[in-house]
């Protein structure tokens, strides 16, 4: 099990890690997620004692790694598959691996063949792709036979079938008891891979639940209704007597409606009553994608402007500039869409697991609003260290 308390790491005048305390339990695949500088990495370098806490301690095994006998044998890790001498193969990258700490050469040929590079295993790792690199990195945190496995960014630069592969392995290594700590950007994939969620913004713990309760807790099950696209005065009719039931209803874009405040049996019995004829009536819950973006959008450090291309775009001709007055074409409003924010808490009732009152809540098509501030937190400089992110 991987413990951290009260973990701080500053460079400089920049807090890339401040008061985070979190534990990694074994048998579940633990998802490490966060916007670029939010200091994922960095907090792994310190569970690997790569770099020294500010404040705060995290242990392995209720030891700091540097006090682990024989650490290769008990946690493996996966932070840069770039980390590689590229002169020698990648067979003989692991067995100088293998020889430093101990361990017999036949595992060499044993994890190249879980990762499946028996073919190259002769070949210089500089000529490898990235998806390649990335399979050597694996082999080389899987080496020891650890208990403990630290993975930043597996699938990056994996095809499909690889992406499949390290999933299916996250959730082997898990299954046999192991502690699995695995860090990524792809919402999609942790969604299939991951059983609990850790995350942070700008050093600071944001939530640690289950994948389920992650996305109970920062979106909201919305029904999906259809209705004859050839009557529309019927969509109209069922909108109105929707939302005086007390439902909150959106139009989609393919013309459906997206209904939330309702449970479907209500809405299904509003519909009879206002004889309505219903071609879908189905439930739906939104993606982890969109409750992460709702969690986190307070705390994105790094935001793209728009792109005018000023000066790059040729003038257009004569007569192309716009339309003649008295003939603009109207073009209709397509709704935008989105999901709705979870109800607001009730009186006595913690919104998150922290206990800290979730921010409001922004109309659909809206701008979303800003994530209130933590009072202790310490001001945020100037980025000192490309390892914060």
């Amino acid at each position: 099990m991987i413990e951290a308390v009260g973990l701080t790491k500053r460079y400089g005048a920049k807090t890339a890690v401040y008061n985070l305390s979190f534990q990694v339990r074994p048998g579940l695949v633990t998802g490490f997620l966060g916007p670029n500088g939010a200091g994922k990495s960095t907090t792994m370098r310190m569970i690997l004692g790569l770099d020294q806490p500010s404040g705060g301690h995290v242990t392995i095994g209720g030891r700091p790694f540097k006090q682990l006998p024989n650490a290769p044998r008990q946690v493996g890790a996966l932070l840069d598959a770039k980390a590689v001498h590229g002169g020698r193969s990648a067979r003989n990258h692991l067995l100088s691996l293998a020889q430093l700490s101990g361990i017999p050469a036949r595992r060499v040929d044993e994890v190249l063949g879980v990762v499946g590079l028996q073919e190259v295993a002769k070949k210089r790792s500089k000529g490898f792709s990235l998806g390649m690199g990335q399979r050597l990195g694996i082999a080389a945190a899987l080496l020891g036979d650890p208990q403990v496995l630290l993975f930043d960014e597996p699938v990056n630069g994996l095809d499909p079938e690889g992406i499949l592969w390290v999933r299916n392995l996250m959730k082997q290594l898990a299954a046999e008891g192991r502690t699995v700590f695995v860090s990524s950007h792809l919402m999609s994939e942790m969604a299939l891979t991951a059983d609990h969620l850790i995350v942070i913004g700008r050093g600071q713990l944001l939530s640690d639940m289950s994948v389920r309760d992650f996305i109970s807790a920062n979106s909201a099950d919305f029904a999906r209704v259809r209705t004859p696209q050839t009557e529309a005065e019927q969509r109209e009719k069922l909108s109105a007597a929707l939302t005086e039931a007390g439902g909150q209803v959106m139009p989609e874009p393919d013309g459906a409606l997206r209904v939330t405040g309702l449970p479907l049996p209500r809405i299904s019995d509003l519909a009879h009553e206002a004889d309505v004829r219903l071609w879908e009536l189905s439930p739906h819950q939104a993606s982890l994608e969109e409750a992460y973006m709702r969690m986190t959008q307070g705390a994105v450090d790094y935001r793209s402007t728009a792109d005018q291309k000023a000066g790059l775009m040729q003038q257009p001709p004569m007569g192309a500039m716009g339309p003649v007055p008295g003939h603009e074409q109207q073009i209709p409003e397509v709704p935008q869409q989105g999901f709705y924010a979870p109800p607001p808490p009730q009186p006595g009732q913690h919104p998150d697991a922290q206990g800290t009152p979730a921010p409001p809540a922004a109309a659909p098509g809206g701008p979303a609003p800003a994530a209130p501030s933590s009072p202790t937190a310490p001001p945020a400089g100037p980025t000192t260290s490309e390892d914060a992110r």
